[in-house]
């Protein structure tokens, strides 16, 4: 069911993809600075004005939007792995203290087991 939800909708998304990349491959000039487009938007030339062709632009959008949900459901997400980790933590402790408390009651056991059978 995966497979061909994947090829109904990832197939004709990439031949979508394809086509508008192979369209627009002229060159956009990118500026982070709004009051002087040719300068960098900080001093020491960071986020300098660059010239790419137009399909970079929607692929770098597309990652960075990628990145930024997966992110954002991760951070999301966080209370319920501390939960996890949390209960996993208590179920250890009580596995742990019933393999103690077992090993308790078969030592002291153990004589009382042995006691009716040597006695005969």
């Amino acid at each position: 069911m995966k497979r061909l939800f994947a090829l109904l909708f990832g197939l004709p998304a990439f031949v979508l993809l394809t086509a508008f990349a192979l369209a627009n491959r002229e060159v956009v000039r990118v500026s982070f600075n709004p009051i002087v487009p040719d300068q960098p938007l900080f001093p020491g030339g960071w986020l300098a004005p660059v010239s790419v062709p137009a399909w970079v632009l929607l692929f770098a959008g597309i990652f960075i939007g990628l990145i930024a949900g997966g992110l954002a459901a991760w951070i999301r997400q966080g209370k319920w792995r501390r939960r996890a980790r949390r209960a996993q933590f208590d179920l250890d402790r009580e596995q742990m203290e019933k393999r103690r408390l077992e090993r308790r009651l078969e030592k002291s056991h153990a004589p009382a087991l042995a006691a009716p059978g040597g006695s005969k």
